[in-house]
């Protein structure tokens, strides 16, 4: 089975000459995860691929994600942060490796891009077949009509749009999330899923919510993720989380869930 991780960040130090902006959010992890660190738990985990997301405490910077998929193009690939100011977007798959965008929503100015579904983002990756990938935790409503607004934009939800909380709590948004399967340029990634529960592996309290997920955007529209540098279990534990332990998930959605769908979904070739 082609397992592909569909977020993992790697970061390098701050250091006076690649310093990172103030005010953003801290790491995972105290020492940076580098894309050599990233390749030794992949291939003790049985991981083939990784999209790369570059992580917003490195400011808008694209830079290791885009090396290390120049370096290994048959591991990686990236979503890369947008520019900070309005442009063309029509180039940016011509950098290599660069599948598409992902907007996150931890700042003022990243939130203010969800309010306004003609916002140039959304127009240009629309016009530029771009895939965006988007963190929009309290701002599903907005989402909605962002992609009501662009119907030729895929969208990708970080995390399902959990709302910053363990267990139950984390899913007091899920209605409105299933609410946005009906729109066919609408996914969900299942990344992170472990740091919103309070129990140990594996994890019962979070199976029903997926199982309801699962049931409504399909094995096509639901990518298997970890953001590996968060997880509070093995990156192993997380794949059997899905191979292992949901017995209603059968071989060949295994097959779209773990990393066809995903690949299919960016534009990545197999």
């Amino acid at each position: 089975m082609l397992i592909v991780d569909a977020q993992v960040h790697i970061w390098g130090a701050n250091t006076p000459e690649r310093s990172w902006p103030a005010g953003r959010s801290s790491p995972h992890r105290p020492q940076p995860f580098s894309k050599d660190d990233l390749l030794k738990e992949m291939d003790a985990a049985g991981v083939a691929r990784v999209v790369i997301v570059p992580p917003s405490w490195e400011g808008d910077r694209n830079d290791l994600a885009l090396e290390a998929a120049r370096l290994h193009p048959d591991r990686f690939a990236v979503m890369g942060r947008p520019p900070a100011a309005a442009r063309s977007l029509s180039d940016w798959r011509d950098q290599p490796g660069m599948l598409g965008l992902r907007v996150t929503s931890n700042t003022a100015e990243a939130r203010a891009l969800f309010d306004d579904p003609a916002g140039w983002v959304w127009n240009e990756a629309e016009r530029a077949g771009l895939p965006v990938m988007v963190s929009p935790s309290g701002l599903l409503p907005q989402l909605d009509r962002i992609a009501g607004h662009h119907p030729e934009l895929k969208l990708v939800i970080d995390h399902l749009a959990l709302l910053r909380a363990k267990d139950n709590a984390a899913f007091d948004d899920l209605p409105k999330l299933l609410r946005l399967a009906r729109l066919a340029n609408v996914a969900v990634k299942t990344s992170a899923l472990p740091a919103y529960s309070s129990h140990d592996y594996p994890y019962y309290n979070l199976h029903p919510y997926l199982r309801r997920v699962f049931d409504a955007f399909g094995p096509r529209r639901l990518f298997w993720g970890t953001d590996l540098t968060r997880l509070p279990c093995t990156y192993r534990q997380a794949i059997t989380l899905f191979t292992e332990e949901l017995p209603w998930l059968s071989v060949a959605d295994q097959e779209w869930v773990m990393g066809r769908a995903v690949c299919d979904w960016l534009h990545w070739p197999i």
